[in-house]
């Protein structure tokens, strides 16, 4: 497939990138930043664009066949909540203005049930310093479950999904759909590398159009 994958330079996005190139799709790389992709390769395409500017973001991803966004306004930045939801809903406008109907968004875990109706950022115990973001990803979800045309899927990741868990690609994986995918001991965790699978294989097989799906060992 020929696809758009924005915030490709960061965490989560050049996972995917990675992942995507390897199992033969066309990329084109939207970024802040083209310098920070130093991946060279024969269907990489790497362009600059301000995806807050759905304007943009329109021109960018127009005769692709899919829009893969790991959009990210950065976790120490103090005005996360507003520049992720202001950057979230632009890129969603420029999608919605082109020719393209696929759209794979990359969320937060706090929006996942822990209990009946209770999600997890509303917990006593939720990580202070994640919460303004994970409060953003949250009200982007009940944003975007308002979306009609689109066929969209927003992807939550296991609760321990980061560098300390990841390094390995096993290729396996288990999903959910609002409740999080726990192990025998009772955690959630996932590689980065295995987020990445997730992403592609939902790309290729498109189980959860319309619909928000998470993802562990």
């Amino acid at each position: 497939m020929n696809i758009v994958l924005i915030g490709a330079s960061g965490f989560v996005g050049s996972a995917i990138l990675k992942e995507a190139l390897n199992r033969g799709h066309e990329v084109t790389a939207v970024v802040r930043n083209p310098e920070k992709i130093t991946v060279h390769h024969d269907h990489l395409k790497i362009e600059k664009a301000d995806v807050l500017d759905a304007a943009q973001v329109t021109k960018v991803v127009n005769g692709k066949d899919a829009v893969i966004s790991a959009y990210n306004s950065g976790w120490t930045n103090p005005e996360i909540y507003a520049d992720f939801l202001k950057g979230s809903q632009a890129i969603q406008a420029g999608i919605k203005a082109s020719d393209v109907k696929r759209y794979i968004v990359i969320g937060g875990a706090g929006s996942l049930e822990v209990a009946p109706g209770v999600q997890a950022v509303d917990t006593p115990d939720f990580p202070a310093a994640y919460k303004p973001g994970a409060t953003a990803a949250r009200d982007y979800l009940n944003i975007i479950k308002e979306e009609k045309d689109l066929d969209w899927t927003f992807f939550s990741p296991a609760f321990e999904m980061g560098p300390q868990t990841s390094g390995v690609r096993k290729g396996s994986y288990r999903t959910s759909l609002d409740t999080p995918v726990f192990d025998e001991n009772g955690r959630s965790i996932l590689s980065v590398e295995d987020l990445a699978v997730a992403i592609i294989d939902e790309l290729e097989n498109a189980k959860h159009v319309k619909q928000r799906f998470t993802a562990a060992y």
